[in-house]
């Protein structure tokens, strides 16, 4: 198993650079069920990030980006349960997936609520807003 930086997901996700993007699209394509590659959560929140902000991803295609990489079974994401159930969460409201994936993590760890001075993640993902 070897990890797969952030920047090496968006050069084989955006195939956007003529130096990079070959060598990520080769190396994630060499990667088997028996040798796979390891996204880290943080990872997994910079990939999210970085589509968003700097290539103006569609909700619906972070989704999509998200969805392939959690049903790859050359790829393994760490907390997969949990992202998926940030995925779920994500698609279904207006908060965004950070906060989505930071209250289902606190969720998971046993907490019973996760609080908050984000407004939008009080009102979207289920934490609780501290007055």
């Amino acid at each position: 198993m070897i990890g797969l930086d952030t920047n090496v997901l968006v050069r084989y996700i955006a195939q956007d650079d003529p130096r990079q993007s070959p060598k990520a699209t080769s190396l994630i394509e060499s990667l088997t069920a028996d040798a796979p590659g390891y996204i880290s959560i943080v990872s997994v929140v910079e990939l999210v990030w970085v589509l968003t902000g700097c290539y103006a991803s569609t909700k619906g295609e972070i989704c999509e980006v998200l969805e392939t990489l959690l049903r790859t079974k050359e790829i393994i994401v760490a907390h997969a349960d949990t992202v998926w159930k940030a995925l779920r969460l994500f698609k279904e409201g207006k908060a965004d997936f950070a906060d989505c994936l930071i209250e289902r993590s606190a969720n998971e760890a046993g907490c019973g609520y996760t609080t908050t001075f984000d407004r939008d993640a009080a009102k979207h993902c289920g934490m609780r807003l501290i007055d």
